[in-house]
């Protein structure tokens, strides 16, 4: 061999040796600190990602590197993850070597679809008891489906709002048990989890408010954190309408007084048939940056208050009419209870409950007593009350008629203009019954079916009122009519006389003739042109006129009220003007009914002389004895004889006055069970 061709090879086995010789080393050195590229078991994973070797990189999918958290073995132990491999999750890894090698055909996991997975794995076992927390899981799963978190980000269509992850802390994720002290502690980080990644301009907010302050220096759970008012799961976007309801809703966990004064007002009462238009906590007192009312900087300071108040009575098309200084005044939280703070609304409540009791107490037991009187003579066979003609001297006798006709005739008691009046007023007071008393009892479900077939309480108001403008409307038609009559009569007429409205003494000793007749301790008193119970049902509307319909008007008109009134007038109002309607409602529908058409002597129903306006002979000298007897001795009651209304009149009266007793009857027991529920 050549001494060049020698010097050649041993330069070469020189370097290749000292390749080998090097290669061994490097594998050698990293072997104390790199697994075996086979192991994919849990330790080999946290011999690099433990936290201990410093600052781990990884490429994104922009191409940019970003930091790969460290999985602290003791955290991760005492996590619900403990026991899984880290590959169970990590299925694109395929070995340990740095960086890893991925797989391009496995998807990679997906925390929701897993736990999906396992409860249905689960469920087919039959261990659903065993593993209840699965389960919640779950229902955790399907909520967030739905959430406003699942949707894409606008400005990264490819990824979602946020995923498990971006909340919860796969490697330490370990929910504590409620009622402990570490449940608290993690109440307490809630916060810092929604608001360092995502939403820092709310999180600084919060931080400044009274709920903020209570958790972070007083360290309060009980405060409101970010869950507590959008849930944790099922968050949907807070300018939704579902949202809105349900973050009031959410409020009123924790301030349950405020939330039951506030369902009181016509704001809660909207609120809770499941509209959002109207004012609600956060319109009032702020979202994140909620202050006491006693701060300046609080919206409900009373130097802040009116504005606030203008956001939504702001006078703008589709708005309430501009809020005027009235409106500070106003009580939104207050309640009957509270003599102290709310006097005027204590003693509203106190008198208007006096006088349900008064007067349902009066005229249920009178209609007892009545019904069990004239249901015993029913029942004795004394129910006969024919007329006997011969009491009329031939002299009054009618042109024509004879002794054996007289008693088919009827008499009139009630021209056509009254007829029209009873029935639009029958028609608007229903109308205002059924839709003030939806609003009355918004918790029903009745209520909330009521609103939908209106479309919405803005639509109900609207009928509301303008079925109340209709029986203002006839009130007051009714007034000038009698005005005029009472005028064109004023020379020969009695304001105390038989064929008056007002109260006199008769009517006092009829009220004790009537309760001496039911207990069978004297005779049926004989009744005037007008009984003291119609006088009642008379006179109750002008109270009921002054009462429900001047509170209503208030209502109604809150900003030129306010202009000359103080804001606790509103308070009273809605105490009077639902109070009110309550007891005008059940008075109607029970004794009003009682008297005309419910009673033994009445059945069956209906009693149509209000339809025809006429009413048998027989029945008129059974009900206005003392009527009668006055007509017959001065002669008058030819004048006040009519043929009997025709059949189908008669019938259509009938068919009339059912449907009128059925839709009051309906409307009654929807009041009982706004009642029996708890509503009021």
């Amino acid at each position: 061999m050549r001494t060049d061709q020698l010097a050649a090879w041993l330069v070469a086995v020189t370097v290749y040796v000292a390749g080998t010789l090097g290669s061994g080393l490097a594998v050698a050195a990293d072997s104390k600190t790199a697994p075996d590229a086979q192991k994919l078991d849990n330790a080999s994973c946290q011999t690099c990602h433990n936290g201990e070797k410093g600052k781990l990189e990884m490429l994104a999918s922009n191409g940019e590197k970003r930091p790969v958290r460290p999985v602290v073995p003791v955290k991760y132990a005492t996590s619900v993850h403990a026991k899984m491999d880290c590959v169970a999750c990590h299925l694109e890894i395929t070995d340990s070597t740095t960086p890893h090698k991925k797989s391009t055909t496995v998807k990679k996991a997906e925390c929701a679809q897993c736990h999906l997975d396992l409860w249905e794995e689960t469920k087919k076992l039959g261990k659903t008891a065993e593993k209840p927390r699965l389960g919640i899981v779950a229902d955790n799963v399907a909520a967030y489906r739905k959430s406003f978190h699942s949707k894409p980000d606008k400005d990264d269509p490819t990824k979602l709002m946020a995923i498990c992850s971006d909340c919860h802390d796969v490697h330490t994720f370990d929910v504590p048990p409620r009622g402990t002290p570490e449940r608290k502690a993690w109440h307490l980080t809630v916060p810092n989890v929604c608001g360092e990644k995502c939403h820092t301009d709310h999180l600084e907010e919060w931080s400044e408010s009274i709920h903020g302050k209570e958790v972070i220096e007083k360290k309060n759970d009980k405060s409101a954190v970010c869950s507590d008012c959008h849930t944790t799961h099922d968050i949907i976007g807070s300018s939704t309408e579902k949202a809105k309801l349900a973050i009031t809703a959410s409020c009123g966990d924790c301030h349950k007084a405020a939330l039951k004064s506030y369902k009181a007002s016509y704001h809660g009462q909207v609120n809770t048939l499941g509209y959002a238009y109207t004012a609600k906590c956060f319109d009032c007192h702020g979202s994140h940056g909620i202050q006491p009312s006693k701060d300046p900087k609080s919206k409900m300071h009373e130097k802040n208050r009116l504005k606030t108040c203008q956001k939504c009575h702001s006078g703008k098309e589709g708005k309430p009419p501009l809020a005027t200084a009235g409106f500070l005044s106003f009580s939104p939280h207050g309640n009957s209870h509270d003599f102290a703070k709310y006097p005027e609304i204590w003693l509203t409540t106190k008198a208007m409950g006096a006088l349900l009791v008064g007067v349902f107490a009066f005229f249920w037991l009178h209609s007892g007593l009545w019904w069990y009187r004239e249901y015993a003579d029913r029942k004795a066979g004394n129910t006969r009350w024919r007329i006997r003609t011969s009491d009329i001297p031939a002299e009054q006798l009618p042109f024509g008629e004879r002794r054996s006709d007289l008693a088919k005739k009827h008499v009139r008691r009630f021209g056509p203009v009254w007829r029209i009046a009873h029935l639009l007023f029958a028609l608007s007071v229903m109308t205002l019954v059924l839709t003030g008393m939806a609003a009355f009892f918004p918790e029903t479900g009745w209520a909330k079916t009521v609103m939908a077939a209106f479309g919405s309480p803005r639509i109900a108001g609207q009928v509301h009122r303008l079925a109340a403008y209709t029986m203002l409307g006839i009130f007051a038609i009714h007034l000038v009519a009698v005005s005029v009559t009472i005028l064109r009569k004023w020379k020969d007429f009695k304001f105390f006389g038989p064929d008056s409205f007002v109260p006199n003494w008769k009517d006092l000793e009829d009220i004790i003739g009537m309760f001496k007749w039911f207990v069978g301790e004297g005779p049926r008193p004989r009744i005037e042109r007008w009984s003291y119970w119609e006088k009642y049902d008379y006179w109750a509307v002008f109270w009921g006129m002054a009462i429900i319909g001047g509170s209503g008007m208030m209502l109604a008109f809150p900003h030129v009220v306010a202009t000359y009134l103080p804001g606790w007038v509103f308070n009273v109002a809605m105490v009077v003007h639902g109070e009110e309607a309550v007891l005008a409602a059940v008075f109607l529908f029970t004794v009003h009914f009682f008297n005309n058409h419910f009673r033994p002597d009445k059945l069956p129903p209906p009693d149509v002389v209000m339809f025809t306006g006429t009413q048998s002979l027989d029945e008129f000298r059974h009900e206005h004895r003392a009527q009668y007897d006055r007509l017959v001795a001065s002669g008058e009651l030819e004048k006040y004889l009519v043929d009997a209304p025709s059949a189908p009149f008669t019938l259509a009266s009938k068919i009339l006055g059912l449907v009128l007793i059925a839709f009051g009857l309906t409307l009654l027991v929807l009041i009982a069970i706004g009642f029996l529920g708890g509503g009021h």
